[in-house]
C-alpha cells in the first residue's frame, strides 16, 4: 500500500522529516511544498539522491495539487523560535501563515490526516478544528511527544538505563505551562518511587523530579541558544506518529487534541494519553490524576485560552 505524505515546509524541520522517514522507510511518496520553491527543489533532490541505499521512494518537491492522495499532510510551515522568543510569542504570525494555507491544502487533501508541527503547536491545531472543516479525528497536533521524549531521555540518563524501560508523559501545553503527571511515570514496569527503593544500595539515587521536569521544559529553549534551532528530535517524534498511524496498531501517544470536557476542560487543544492509529485518533484515554496533577492541566489549558482570546483567527 502507498504511504503518501506531504510536508507543507522544508525548513531545517520539514526537511529533517523527510530525510528521517527515507532513511526508516516509513513513506513510499513524499511531496515537499515550501514558499521558497528553490529550497524544496534543492532539500528533494537531496534526499532523492540517497535513496538507492535505503528502500524505493519517491520525493518531489511540489504544489499544494501535488497533495491529492496523501494519507498524512504534516505542517511545518511558519517562522521559527528566536532564542529567548517563548513559542506563544510566535502566536499570531503563524496564524496568519496557517490561515492561507488551511484553504489551499484541504482543497487537495480533504481525507489526509494532518500532523501540525509549527509553534505554537496547540494553537494552530485549534485552528484547525475551528476552520479547516476536517473531521477531528484527523486532527493531531505533535503536542508534547517531543517533550515527553525528552523527559524520558532525562530520567534514563539519571537512572541509567535504557530510554526504552522508561514509561514517563507529559500533559498539557508544549510549551512553558507543561507538566510531569508522576502518579503516572514507570521504570521497569513499576512506579518510579518503586523502583528507586527496589535498587541496591550501590545503585539508588536520589533524583530530583523538580530538576528532570524543569530540564524537561527548557531543553528546547537550550538547544536553540546552542545551535540555533531544534529539528532531530521533533523529526524522529514526527516519524513515530506516522509509524503509529501507518501500521495500524493503535497506540498510546501524548498529542494535541481538541478537549471537550475531559478532566473539566473544553474548548482547547493540549496534549493527553490519546490511541493513535489508522483512522487517526481514536479515543483519549481518561487516565487517572491527583488532583494536584489536575490543577496543573487545567491551568495549562486556561494560559493557551487567554493567548487564544487575543488572536485574530
Amino acid at each position: 500500500m502507498s504511504n503518501k505524505v506531504t510536508i507543507i515546509g522544508a525548513g531545517s524541520v520539514g526537511s529533517t522529516i523527510a530525510y528521517t522517514m527515507v532513511v526508516n522507510s516509513i513513506a513510499s511518496e513524499i511531496v515537499l511544498i515550501d514558499i521558497n520553491q528553490n529550497k524544496a527543489i534543492g532539500e528533494a533532490m537531496d534526499i532523492r539522491q540517497g535513496v538507492p541505499y535505503c528502500s524505493p521512494a519517491s520525493i518531489i518537491s511540489g504544489s499544494y495539487a501535488d497533495a491529492k492522495d496523501s494519507n498524512v499532510v504534516i505542517l511545518t510551515s511558519g517562522v521559527a523560535r528566536k532564542p529567548g522568543q517563548s513559542r506563544l510569542e510566535l502566536a499570531q504570525t503563524n496564524v496568519n501563515i496557517t490561515k492561507t494555507i488551511i484553504p489551499e491544502i484541504t482543497k487537495y487533501a480533504p481525507d489526509a490526516i494532518y500532523i501540525i508541527v509549527s509553534n505554537p503547536i496547540d494553537i494552530l491545531t485549534y485552528q484547525f478544528h475551528k476552520y479547516s472543516g476536517l473531521p477531528a479525528n484527523h486532527i493531531i497536533g505533535s503536542g508534547t511527544s517531543l517533550d515527553t521524549s525528552r523527559l524520558r531521555t532525562g530520567l534514563s540518563e539519571a537512572f541509567d538505563i535504557s530510554q526504552q524501560n522508561v514509561h514517563a508523559y507529559v500533559f498539557g501545553e508544549h510549551g512553558d505551562s507543561a507538566f510531569v503527571p508522576w502518579s503516572l511515570t514507570n521504570i521497569a514496569g513499576v512506579h518510579i518511587d518503586e523502583y528507586v527503593n527496589s535498587l541496591p544500595e550501590e545503585r539508588r539515587t536520589k533524583v530530583d523530579y523538580d530538576a528532570i521536569e524543569e530540564y524537561t521544559r527548557k531543553s528546547g529553549g537550550k538547544i536553540i541558544a546552542n545551535k540555533g534551532a531544534t529539528f532531530y528530535a521533533i523529526a524522529i517524534s514526527v516519524c513515530h506518529i506516522c509509524k503509529c498511524l501507518f501500521s495500524g496498531a493503535d497506540t498510546a501517544l501524548t498529542v494535541s487534541t481538541m478537549m471537550n470536557g475531559e478532566y473539566g476542560i473544553d474548548d482547547v487543544c493540549l496534549s493527553v494519553l490519546s490511541i493513535v492509529g489508522r483512522d487517526g485518533i481514536e479515543c483519549k484515554l481518561n487516565v487517572p490524576l491527583t488532583d494536584d496533577e489536575v490543577v496543573k492541566l487545567r491551568h495549562s489549558a486556561d494560559c493557551l485560552k487567554e493567548v487564544i482570546r487575543n488572536l485574530e483567527f
